[in-house]
């Protein structure tokens, strides 16, 4: 009788790599929001020349997506299929240089400040009011408080899909609100921040002052990934969420806060369909109310709803309207949810996160 044969598991293809992977491992307890459902291979590479090797040997057609700290980032219950890439020890080391701080991707925003602050230059006390690591605030261009990473940043070193080890200037890379023109297949690895020298006593003072205002108007000690929405021109997207009658509406755990309606929350039970559905139905009264389509702030990636085993590396999922491949918002914005419909063909994937 003739045996059929095994496909292997994808963690069994996968090229060598001096890190860690893990299959199945799950990513909800890793989010700010702490949902989602698991990576199907879960990669911790050791350093930036373990992550060139491993993605210069890696199949192009297997999908891989990038994660940071994932505090601006939803993963769906379904989970992520194909590899998902942490970047954390090796990626965390923070140096300073004359008047510059040069940081790896996996530095935390605020202790970059405060190692900024130690060495008494001004110019990045705005990072310590921003939740999540470095390499997700050069994606993304972060911003609060009077800076942001465009006005600061002097180069970013990033590892593109086939494993060339890349540093672009600020200039190369193009900015722009709350976005970054990085290359779609780089993961960025390290950046330079221009500062200057200041006043100790200032730059003490005016992070106080950020953490001040940050407890007192933002949801800081709740389950919640930050801004939930980009501001639209000339305008604020709280002020909207606000007219439209949004502040504390709920959805299944999740709720709107009622401290700054512009923060989805966790109260203790969300799915990651809660929150997204959450979000939707915010943006659906805003644009009732307004005419004013809110694009999303926040990453919402992986697979909605898992219905059984997906084939492997399939892209059955698929993009919901309004955003690029892999669950990043498009300049306009995620539109309603997909209709139900047959499987997209698999294709090569590549999801820069960095959230």
């Amino acid at each position: 009788m003739m045996v059929a044969a095994q496909t292997p598991h994808l963690a069994d293809t996968l090229p060598p790599l001096a890190g860690r992977r893990h299959v199945a491992a799950p990513l909800g307890a890793k989010t700010w929001f702490r949902v989602g459902g698991s990576a199907e291979v879960l990669v911790r590479p050791a350093d930036t020349q373990d992550l060139a090797q491993f993605l210069a040997a890696m199949p192009l057609h297997i999908p891989v997506t990038i994660i940071g700290a994932a505090s601006n980032l939803i993963i769906r219950d379904g989970g992520i299929e194909g590899v998902v890439i942490r970047l954390a020890r090796g990626f965390g080391d923070i140096a300073v240089e004359g008047s510059s701080v040069i940081a790896g991707a996996a530095a935390l925003d605020a202790t970059v400040a405060e190692h900024a602050a130690e060495a008494g230059l001004t110019g990045l006390e705005f990072l310590s009011g921003i939740p999540g690591s470095i390499g997700g605030a050069v994606a993304m261009n972060a911003g609060a408080y009077g800076g942001d990473v465009a006005s600061t940043l002097e180069w970013a070193e990033c590892v593109t899909r086939q494993g060339e080890i890349r540093r672009l200037s600020a200039g190369e890379i193009g900015f722009s609100y709350r976005h970054s023109g990085l290359p779609p297949e780089c993961v960025v690895v390290r950046a330079k921040f221009a500062a200057k020298p200041g006043e100790p006593a200032a730059i003490a003072a005016r992070m106080a002052e950020i953490k001040a205002s940050r407890e007192a108007t933002q949801p800081v000690r709740a389950r919640t990934g930050g801004s939930t929405f980009r501001n639209p021109p000339d305008g604020r997207a709280w002020e909207l969420i606000d007219a439209a009658g949004c502040r504390g509406l709920m959805r299944g755990g999740a709720q709107v806060s009622e401290k700054h309606c512009n923060f989805l929350l966790n109260t203790g039970n969300a799915t990651a369909a809660d929150l997204e559905g959450l979000g939707e139905e915010v943006r659906r009264r805003v644009l009732e109310t307004s005419g004013i389509s809110l694009a999303w702030e926040i990453k919402r990636i992986g697979v909605r709803e898992r219905r059984g085993a997906l084939p492997p590396h399939s892209s059955s999922m698929g993009p919901p309207p309004g955003e690029a491949p892999g669950g990043l918002p498009s300049r306009g914005g995620l539109g309603a949810p997909p209709p139900a419909g047959p499987a997209a063909e698999p294709r090569p994937c590549f999801f820069p996160v960095h959230a």
